[in-house]
């Protein structure tokens, strides 16, 4: 057996299981492995975002919180790798780092003839991007941001503004917004009592406060430019 093999069939046997805990010695010898190996694997699996949990000691093993895992999927070769592609083109966003998660845990639910499928596929797909410099890649989102518009909770940020003038301020995150590369937090700032657009790029340091966000509309906001139209992600 492979190690994307092993991987997948890994994910099953936790799952079939849960919630008895499986100990390492147990999945090498069904897999013919070492224990080593296998610790490596679960390893891989859970840096990959697989909710595998471990408990040590006599007794102890592995377990798979079946709630928050995919059972076995039904996509095509062809639709994972549309996923794929996707998914690809979330670098910079808010939930860049969601994205390559939720890749992982796609193809590692996916069947193993399935997943080498889609992989042979995915290695016919080609990006081309000009010289490095020539078009800066968008800058990521700092996670305290998603963590603070995630958890409805107030962020201090220290923001340069165009004119280069630095402050510090308090602001209740609302939405997340972007015009072509560029990400923007919109939030209602304490320091000017009033609705903000702060440009991502421009935040120098973003620190979580304890204090939850009251609610608050986005029509309460900034209105968008006259020439551009605000569209709501959709999740069908």
């Amino acid at each position: 057996m492979n190690r994307t093999d092993r991987l997948y069939a890994l994910v099953e046997e936790l799952r079939a299981c849960a919630p008895r805990r499986v100990s390492a010695r147990e999945l090498a010898a069904r897999y013919e492995v070492s224990v080593r190996t296998i610790e490596r694997d679960i390893c891989a699996l859970q840096q990959a975002g697989v909710p595998i949990f471990a408990d040590v000691g006599r007794g102890g093993g592995y377990t798979l919180d079946k709630s928050r895992t995919l059972p076995p999927l039904n996509f095509t070769p062809a639709e994972a790798v549309a996923v794929a592609i996707t998914l690809s083109r979330a670098g910079g966003s808010p939930y860049s780092r969601s994205a390559r998660t939720a890749l992982h845990k796609i193809v590692a639910a996916m069947s193993a003839a399935d997943s080498a499928s889609a992989r042979e596929l995915a290695e016919r797909v080609r990006f081309m991007t000009p010289p490095d410099g020539a078009d800066p890649a968008p800058t990521s989102v700092p996670a305290v941001l998603e963590e603070a518009m995630s958890a409805r909770r107030v962020v201090r940020l220290r923001y340069v503004a165009a004119d280069g003038a630095e402050t510090e301020r308090d602001v209740e995150p609302v939405a997340f917004t972007a015009v072509s590369l560029c990400w923007y937090l919109i939030g209602w700032c304490r320091l000017r009592d009033g609705a903000r657009v702060f440009r991502i790029d421009r935040i120098r340091r973003a620190a979580l406060l304890d204090e939850q966000a009251p609610e608050r509309g986005f029509d309460e906001m900034t209105p968008p430019p006259t020439d551009y139209v605000v569209r709501p992600l959709e999740l069908v």
